[in-house]
């Protein structure tokens, strides 16, 4: 059996309440009122596409050894590089093995269920036994424009593979057109899209039914035995309308999401899944639909297993986990459409040495440090020598990884003198249950929230930007953990 074997989700903290764009902007696009209802998901300053497919992954991990992954396939439409592998930089900040494979999916909104497919691929031929689907992004809407309202922020991974399926795979059907809705060219920051009702009428009425119809017809699986149908398409009103048309009952049509997050790109689909998968039940048939240079629906049947998959946070406990991002200009900022002063402090370009990175990857980019076998003290970064002053050992380490163990804050400070894009930098030490410290940054958070104490958990993110040499360079922080 060949299907799903786990799930993750992953939407930002911070949301920004449709209204409050219009309040900004609506002045010079008064149109853009039609879809101002709910709240978009935005990225922090230090998330981007590769983070939050880190922080969905990582999700989906639980209850799976990390060794028995065997390959990892990101999409996008926003990956921060263009030569160099970010389903790469995602494996390494998971600590997966070495002798894995890795693919970037890119230039599509449907490369989310490309790559699904790919995996399933590579699984059903025996070349694999699970493969990591990532899929996020983050794209930008110009100020003022209606994809400025659609478009929000998330991530969502699939675990494809054979052996303790929560979701068979049972078929897919695949219509692909060069049907341009919308496009970025290779030096453009903005989507350029064409008419909205042009979109809505020959592009998503026309296309997903086409692939929902191929799929029901290729299965021999009736409409009505649909438990439940998710795919993109952020015109509320005509959303329902493009599996109602094709028998499909009213009820298994999974929402668009517009009021939650917008519309989340390549993750779209998988994030949709996610959220299906967290109510669903054995026998449930479910179809995962794409949108974007034509269309991919796969067919699913859930199992009796996914009642054993526990720990999974999913896309509602990230629903659940919200904070305003207001004004409206703070989010301007964190998505550099307006220049800002940064003053000599956030003038200053960190410069990263690739042969250093590459000596301590597994340190800088999975958090991996020491533990000492002679007297299990743990300590990062890694030692030759234990830091234990009534142990002292020399070479009698082995590898320990600190990004998944519990963690409390021992002390914090807030500085208002170092740069920060979200004024004051909150930085301090966070002590490990088990042993070991770290001194690192503090995001997600407001320092009148964080104590001397209190959990944390770590988070990979983007730790500073060299727009001089083009480079993306990453870390993990700490964030403080609230209840929800």
């Amino acid at each position: 059996m060949v299907g799903i074997t786990s799930y993750g989700g992953y939407i930002p903290r911070y949301r920004l309440n449709r209204g409050t764009v219009f309040g900004a902007m609506g002045w010079f696009n008064p149109v853009t009122i039609a879809v101002a209802q709910g709240e978009k998901s935005v990225a922090n300053y230090d998330e981007d596409s590769i983070t939050m497919a880190v922080a969905a992954g990582l999700d989906a991990l639980n209850g799976i050894a990390r060794e028995k992954i065997d390959g990892v396939y990101m999409a996008s439409t926003t990956l921060p590089y263009k030569e160099r592998s970010c389903a790469g930089i995602a494996a390494s900040a998971m600590d997966l093995r070495d002798n894995i494979r890795f693919a970037d999916f890119a230039e599509a909104v449907k490369s989310g269920t490309t790559a699904s497919l790919a995996a399933l691929d590579a699984v059903k031929a025996g070349e694999a036994e699970n493969i990591m689907v990532l899929a996020s992004d983050h794209r930008m809407g110009r100020m003022g424009s209606m994809v400025e309202q659609f478009y929000g922020d998330g991530a969502a991974c699939l675990v494809m593979g054979n052996k303790d399926v929560i979701a068979e795979f049972k078929g897919s059907y695949s219509v692909s057109y060069d049907f341009v809705d919308h496009f970025r060219s290779d030096d453009a920051p903005f989507d350029r899209t064409w008419e909205e009702r042009w979109i809505r009428d020959m592009g998503y009425s026309k296309i997903i039914p086409e692939a929902l119809k191929g799929l029901l017809e290729k299965t021999k699986v009736k409409a009505e035995d649909i438990a439940k149908v998710v795919y993109p398409c952020y015109f509320g009103r005509d959303h329902a309308k493009l599996g109602t048309k094709l028998g499909i009952k009213p009820e298994a049509i999974h929402g668009n999401m517009h009021a939650e997050t917008g519309d989340t790109g390549a993750a779209h689909p998988l994030v949709m899944m996610a959220s299906a998968l967290a109510d669903a039940k054995p026998g449930d048939k479910i179809i995962m639909a794409s949108f974007g240079s034509g269309s991919d629906a796969l067919l699913f049947e859930v199992t009796d297993n996914i009642k054993k998959l526990k720990g999974i946070k999913g896309i509602k406990n990230c629903l659940a986990n919200r904070a305003d991002l207001a004004p409206y200009e703070k989010y301007a900022v964190f998505r550099k459409l307006i220049p800002m002063e940064l003053g000599i402090r956030g003038e200053d370009q960190a410069f990263t040495a690739f042969s250093t990175l590459w000596r301590n990857r597994r340190a800088v980019m999975g958090l991996v440090g020491t533990k000492c076998k002679d007297c299990d003290t743990p300590q990062f970064p890694p030692q030759r020598i234990c830091v234990n002053p009534d142990c002292g050992s020399i070479d009698q380490m082995e590898d320990y990884r600190f990004s998944d163990k519990e963690g409390t804050i021992f002390s914090y400070t807030g500085d208002m003198l170092s740069f920060s894009f979200d004024p004051p930098q909150i930085y301090g030490i966070v002590r490990f249950k088990g042993g070991g410290r770290l001194w690192t940054d503090f995001t997600d958070c407001k320092l009148e929230d964080v104590k001397v104490g209190q959990k944390v958990k770590l988070s990979f993110r983007r730790k500073y930007y060299d727009d001089k040499r083009g480079i993306h360079g990453y870390f993990w922080k700490a964030v403080p953990v609230t209840e929800n």
